[in-house]
């Protein structure tokens, strides 16, 4: 089962909580690196360059998954700040870099599929 290399996250974050609890219950390995977001700000270039190391990203916007495959797809920097930043101006809590993937926001479909 893969784990998280990379976790930027926002301790009372009702959905960071999730995240972390389907972490645990899957018995997936925590992440090596872990960001609090309240100490470690990740503005708009820290956002694409992560976006940049990447080959797809699965943003969760309220029920909404939004998958991106970026071999195939070259989404504008308007479209990509829209996903991966949230209305603080910062990078969106919780997310994960899982090998070439990078997870944003929480969805439990989506994380049983990468987190296999």
């Amino acid at each position: 089962m893969p784990s998280p290399e990379w976790s930027y996250h926002r301790n009372g974050c009702k959905t960071c909580a999730r995240a972390q609890e389907f972490i645990g219950k899957h018995k997936v390995k925590p992440a090596a690196t872990v960001i609090d977001a309240r100490k470690s700000k990740m503005g708009e270039s820290d956002a694409l360059k992560l976006a940049a190391e990447v080959h797809e990203i699965y943003a969760t916007k309220g029920t909404r998954v939004v998958h991106i495959d970026l071999k195939k797809e070259k989404p504008s920097k308007d479209e990509l700040i829209a996903l991966l930043i949230g209305p603080t101006g910062n990078l969106r809590a919780p997310t994960f870099k899982v090998g070439k993937t990078l997870l944003v926001g929480f969805d439990e479909e989506t994380y049983s599929k990468v987190l296999r």
